[in-house]
């Protein structure tokens, strides 16, 4: 919008300006006011409704009472603004968040309840900080390349201000013209302008930390009536467009919905895009922001609920494995979407949440479900294009069974900024409501100041980004793109196959670029089987290199061993170290195979059911077991096991596998059932063009998967083994033959 536009539209919000001398250091914009006027990020018609839900609906009710109780402890502790010190997790990094959250929850409970009390409390707060942000420069702890004010990195400024701003716009118009006059410019306006103006470079990247900054200032823009705050904030420093908020809804998220740095940051970034988007449609509904780009901030939320299992995301690049769906961030991202969309599936979501927001779309989930308006929420299989474009990849999840049952997701995508890890066709499998094949995710205490003040760690970079660390091909022990983020961002991973049928569903994707003079091309389905109790995960990988090399092929799993099916060596006096660099130097290794060519197994006992993982290869593997934490004199990893499959001094080769699901292990009633697999043998066998994976059942029954080297093929096809033809047309085949005995 034009910046007189913008003007026009923020006129209606308030009176004009009152004559006055403004704080000589910031200066407001000729438009802003510092007169009082009614909330702008809420309206008092909403307040109102809110006020008079009173206890008619369980879930907001309980929802105010907790804030109350965070907000009254904090009242009773007295008025602590502390000059700051600490890193995350420290006393005064930890402060300061609270002041942020308890400046927002008593906004609102002055709104809710009319106690006067609540909104002197958030007076008194911000008068301190009046007092005290003008007499701040950098942060003095810690090494972020932009530090802030009041936290060590700015981004936690930015956050304090997305949420601070709303607890001020509630109770702004109780205060005296000198109150409202130091809050607005030695708070608000100091803090937009150091986030902005100083920070210029930081608050036009197209990056969450930016998203934060916009958000704060945007809001803040709102709350002090200044349209050049609110513009800056949109359209970024320039006021060009050419970043912002509005560039960074469009490149930061694919078409469908899908954010650039994964699933844990789409969390994170969550909420500011939704936070300031609502305070966009409130005050500007012209815009039709919830409807850009065919609506994809919804999309986003649809999304980061898809990327989830049992309630937890999937830790795929810079994650936290205990990150889940009850976050804060996606219960404001479920209450929005839903104030928008009135989609009964997000009520069951929220209702899994246990809470939702004080906040008029808070209000609305919570009398959905007291209505009983929920229904299920569908976990589906999906792709989910990667890069603004839809054209850098995609994340692909095969499922079966809801939300607990069985899922595979295939990492396609791009390489997510300088928090994407370097595994590109990784996978994960999970079943039974556990993770099975893993993600080690991020090596981060997160706001533990004891481990690098809860940042992440040295191993974040020596071990859990690397791509041994991953279920992908490693390349003469080396990460893809040789550990450089900046040259993964220019090799987007190739798509080439999705499909979903009854019985079978299946994905298949290219990287090229990850080694020099290496094409890695990886296709896995979920196939089911009436002999077969669960559905089962097939994989086959091919790598063609300009020269002979070493391949590793990891599988990092979750559970205990039970029959390890190959012979190997056990280091049962010493233990030997992998290797010495790209994350070998952090695994143990506690037995090794002889190489060979025959096929082999591996069956572990996980949360009562069985799995064997049967594999087979083109040329003689050694099988490693291996285990994290060598080289690790701090206890900065976390112990958890993998199988690596290697094969020397090949330049074209093939990594067959499959991953069966089955029995059941009850230590309570002492029974054990199927602990042997349905499946007795995995077999591979290649044509002029094509590869086919051959799983022989316990009846004698094959089960094959057929797939073209061109995934994209349209062609007819054959490979022949052991008298058998398989023939078919295009990318792939299911075949079910009866035994041949």
């Amino acid at each position: 919008m034009n910046p007189k536009v913008l003007v026009a539209v923020l006129a209606t919000l308030s009176a004009a300006s009152p004559a006055g001398v403004q704080a000589q250091s910031v200066q407001p914009s000729r438009t802003a006011t510092h007169e009082a006027a009614s909330p702008v990020l809420v309206s008092p018609d909403d307040w109102r409704a809110m006020a008079e839900a009173g206890d008619r609906y369980p879930m907001f009710s309980a929802e105010r009472a907790r804030v109350e109780r965070e907000v009254r402890a904090a009242m009773a502790a007295g008025i602590n603004v502390p000059r700051p010190r600490d890193l995350g997790g420290g006393i005064t990094h930890e402060q300061h968040k609270a002041n942020y959250k308890a400046i927002a929850g008593a906004g609102a409970l002055y709104r809710m309840t009319g106690d006067r009390a609540y909104a002197d409390f958030v007076r008194d707060i911000l008068l301190a900080y009046a007092d005290l942000y003008p007499t701040l420069s950098d942060h003095p702890a810690g090494n972020s390349p932009v530090k802030g004010r009041l936290f060590w990195q700015a981004l936690n400024d930015s956050v304090w201000l997305v949420y601070s701003a709303q607890g001020y716009d509630a109770i702004r118009d109780t205060l005296s013209a000198a109150d409202r006059r130091r809050i607005d410019d030695d708070v608000f306006r100091r803090m937009a302008r150091f986030l902005s103006e100083e920070n210029a470079p930081y608050f036009d990247r197209i990056h969450n930390h930016a998203t934060w900054a916009t958000a704060g200032v945007g809001m803040t823009g709102y709350v002090l009536r200044d349209p050049d705050l609110v513009d800056r904030a949109l359209n970024g420093t320039a006021h060009d467009g050419r970043a912002g908020f509005l560039r960074q809804i469009d490149e930061l998220f694919s078409p469908d919905g899908y954010y650039a740095e994964g699933p844990y940051y789409q969390r994170y970034a969550l909420a500011p895009f939704i936070i300031f988007a609502r305070a966009i449609q409130q005050n500007e509904p012209e815009r039709g922001i919830f409807a850009r780009r065919d609506g994809v901030l919804l999309k986003a939320v649809d999304g980061v609920i898809q990327t989830s299992y049992a309630g937890l995301l999937f830790p795929i690049n810079d994650a936290m494995p205990d990150k889940g769906l009850t976050s804060e961030e996606i219960v404001t991202g479920v209450a929005v979407a839903y104030g928008q969309t009135q989609d009964p599936r997000l009520l069951s979501i929220a209702r899994q949440q246990g809470r939702t927001l004080l906040s008029p779309d808070g209000l609305g989930v919570a009398r959905g479900v007291a209505d009983g308006l929920a229904r299920p929420f569908e976990f589906r299989s999906m792709q989910l294009r990667d890069g603004p474009n839809g054209d850098l990849g995609n994340l692909v999840i095969l499922r079966q069974g809801g939300e607990t049952g069985q899922a595979l997701v295939m990492k396609n995508t791009q390489q997510g900024q300088g928090h994407g890890h370097f595994d590109r066709l990784n996978w994960l499998f999970y079943d039974n409501g556990s993770a099975v094949v893993t993600d080690y995710g991020a090596a981060r205490f997160l706001n533990i100041e004891a481990k690098n003040g809860g940042g992440y760690l040295d191993e974040n970079d020596s071990w859990a980004m690397t791509t041994v660390a991953h279920n992908a091909l490693v390349v003469n022990e080396t990460s893809q793109f040789g550990g450089d983020w900046p040259t993964g961002e220019t090799h987007p991973t190739t798509p080439l196959l999705f499909e979903v049928a009854d019985d079978a569903q299946i994905a298949s994707a290219r990287l090229e670029g990850g080694h020099d003079g290496v094409v890695v091309t990886r296709t896995q389905a979920l196939l089911e089987h009436p002999e077969l109790t669960y559905p089962v995960a097939v994989d086959l990988l091919r790598v063609r290199s300009a020269a002979p090399a070493r391949f590793d092929l990891p599988l990092h799993f979750n559970g205990h061993i039970i029959t390890q099916g190959f012979e190997a060596e056990a280091s049962v006096t010493t233990r030997p170290v992998l290797g010495a660099a790209n994350g070998y130097q952090h695994l143990w290794v506690d037995a090794r195979s002889a190489p060979g060519d025959e096929a082999r197994s591996l069956t572990w006992l996980l949360g009562g059911r069985f799995y064997t993982y049967r594999f087979s290869a083109s040329a003689p593997t050694t099988a490693m077991l291996v285990e994290s934490g060598a080289n690790d004199p701090r206890f900065n990893l976390r112990r958890e096991q993998a199988l690596i499959r290697r094969m020397d001094g090949q330049s074209s080769a093939s990594f067959a596998a499959v991953l069966e699901p089955h029995g059941a292990y009850d230590g309570t009633a002492e029974t054990v059932t199927g602990a042997t697999g349905r499946i007795v043998s995995i077999e591979q066998a290649r044509g002029e063009d094509a590869e086919v994976v051959i799983l022989t059942l316990a009846s004698g029954r094959t089960l094959v998967l057929a797939v073209a080297d061109d995934a994209r093929s349209t062609g007819r096809h054959a490979v022949r083994h052991r008298g058998q033809t398989y023939e078919w047309t295009g990318a792939w085949a299911r075949f079910d033959r009866e035994s041949q005995s």
